[in-house]
């Protein structure tokens, strides 16, 4: 078994006292500790409440943590995040591959049905 595991996560980011309706400037600057990590990662488009994350369990992780420490230097008091992640060691998961893969087998299945049922 390797010794850091490759993990999917899922995460939602919230900024909290700062007294702004908005916290897309927070998010921004999650988003640029994301790029510079290096990480595959993706904001969720249909609802904007998270993001995925792929990569090394250590990295992923490290990575959450420099989101909050870039948010709280960016002014916000406090900072809470929901966080599920996934690992798999019965088949090799190509790096970027893990979310993507298992939304395309959802949508296979749903299609079959459909075509079945029209």
């Amino acid at each position: 078994m390797p010794s850091d595991l490759y993990a999917v996560a899922d995460f939602c980011l919230i900024p909290m006292g700062t007294g702004e309706s908005s916290v897309a400037e927070y998010i921004a600057e999650c988003q640029r500790v994301l790029e510079q990590s290096g990480l595959t990662f993706k904001v969720s488009m249909g609802d904007g409440y998270g993001t995925n994350l792929e990569g090394p369990w250590s990295e992923v992780s490290q990575a959450i943590h420099d989101c909050h420490t870039a948010v709280h230097a960016k002014g916000a008091p406090r900072v809470a995040t929901d966080i599920r992640i996934g690992t798999r060691i019965d088949r090799d998961t190509p790096v970027g591959d893990g979310n993507d893969h298992k939304v395309k087998r959802v949508e296979e299945i749903l299609a079959r049905e459909r075509a079945v049922a029209s």
